[in-house]
């Protein structure tokens, strides 16, 4: 799982600049906006046909602009921001996160496959019910994982006496 999350961190050009960009609280709840978007964005080929890949080629790069759009936070206090570095020890550090947390952030990434599963069916179909359903679904776990890096990332402060802000 490991090789996966390295794999979209090069995708995506995550840089330290960027890193510390995306722990803006904006840059992470709007990055929430995505997932809804880009059903929105496929359902929308009911409508408008094939410009409809338009729709879904601007969620795509809102997906890579979302971690640059912002400043970096003036305070890393609050709870994206903490998610934020927290992904950052779980990335970077892997030997020093305990595997509870390891093992949690592999079955919470894995867990939001069938909730994707379900929507790629709702959107396929045009069934508004499963494709919202299966939307919540692939949100849920993604929400509790950035929670779980905070967990992770106070856990790796208190065992390294690293203070706010380190990664």
């Amino acid at each position: 799982m490991s090789g996966l999350y390295r794999a979209t961190e090069r995708l995506m050009g995550m840089s330290d600049r960027v890193w510390a960009r995306h722990a803006n609280p904006w840059s992470v709840y709007s990055r929430f906006t995505i997932l809804p978007l880009l059903a929105l964005a496929v359902w929308s080929r009911a409508w408008i046909g094939a410009w409809a890949w338009g729709a879904v080629t601007a969620v795509l790069l809102w997906t890579w602009v979302n971690p640059r759009a912002f400043p970096p936070p003036a305070s890393l206090d609050s709870w994206a921001a903490r998610g934020v570095l927290g992904e950052r020890v779980f990335l970077n550090r892997r030997d020093e996160v305990p595997g509870h947390h390891r093992l949690w952030g592999a079955m919470l990434s894995a867990g939001a496959l069938p909730g994707a599963v379900v929507m790629a069916w709702g959107l396929w179909a045009l069934d508004a019910a499963w494709a919202v359903f299966g939307t919540l679904l692939t949100m849920i776990p993604k929400i509790w994982f950035v929670d779980r890096m905070v967990w992770v990332y106070a856990d790796w402060l208190r065992k390294t006496g690293k203070e706010l802000g380190d990664v």
